[in-house]
């Protein structure tokens, strides 16, 4: 397997530079991960269109992961049941060294494969399920470990690989490759590749979000109440699709239904102009 992710970088002598050209050479490199990501958009597609038909179905969705990759993946999912009003355990992340050990970053334990696969039998997973592979090289042991165990039990995987003709992509139904390119510090994987996998966490979740149904126009009319500035955000979003001209009566009707989705259910169920 051809690990361009740890091809060296195209640039040399970094401690000689200024800090305009450092900050210069580092944004051109990052101009590029958008292109990477294009030419990837119909593998991503396809992930996506399978991610909604198993949530519509009842199944959940797994990030699986190590390193940067993997806690990228945690706070993706820690946000979707906020901003779009999801149950917890909808989305969710097997992660190399636990959720809960995320802030201590235990490196060593990408290469546990029998910390895989205990993570995953817990998960009691069935094939209405769909677990995505998180790992830049394509090759991370924890990863590739529950992919195989994965295709064993009847389980769909995906994954996001940042090299070609990976191993993980191999074990993976719907692999998508995103090709980012030699880091600018050798091998530093946080950087491009991790650019590219905070876009793509980003596409997918959104995506499947709009597609299932939490956002309606452009809103997100699901969105928890969990402090003052999402609760005003709330409150001017329903007087624009209630038509409610007071803030203080649209605020009272929020507040009593916890959301702008479950608000306007109950205006529109009443028959009566606002």
């Amino acid at each position: 397997m051809t690990r361009i992710t740890e091809q060296p970088s195209r640039y040399d002598h970094l401690e000689t530079r200024s800090v305009e050209d450092l900050v210069t050479l580092i944004n051109n490199e990052d101009a590029t991960v958008a292109g990477a990501i294009q030419k990837a958009l119909p593998q991503v597609s396809r992930l996506i269109t399978t991610i909604v038909e198993k949530l519509k179905s009842g199944g959940r969705m797994y990030y699986m992961g190590a390193g940067s990759g993997g806690r990228l993946s945690v706070l993706d999912a820690l946000e979707l049941p906020t901003t779009y009003g999801i149950p917890k355990g909808v989305v969710n992340v097997i992660l190399a060294g636990g959720v809960e050990h995320l802030a201590e970053a235990p490196e060593e334990k990408e290469d546990d494969v029998n910390e895989a696969l205990d993570k995953l039998h817990r998960e009691q997973l069935t094939a209405r399920d769909i677990v995505i592979g998180i790992s830049a090289s394509g090759s991370t042991p924890f990863v590739l470990a529950g992919l195989k165990e994965c295709r064993r039990l009847g389980v769909t995987t995906g994954c996001i690989v940042s090299n070609p003709d990976s191993d993980i992509a191999a074990a993976a139904d719907l692999p998508v490759e995103v090709i980012t390119g030699p880091e600018f510090i050798t091998g530093s994987t946080r950087m491009k590749c991790g650019t590219a996998q905070k876009m793509l966490f980003d596409m997918i979740s959104t995506t499947v979000m709009i597609q299932l149904g939490r956002v309606e126009g452009n809103s997100m009319v699901n969105v928890k109440l969990i402090n003052d500035k999402i609760t005003d955000r709330a409150v001017k979003m329903l007087m624009q699709k209630s038509g409610i001209a007071g803030y203080e009566k649209a605020k009272a009707i929020l507040l009593e239904h916890g959301s702008v989705k479950k608000a306007m259910t109950a205006l529109n169920g009443t028959h009566k102009t606002p």
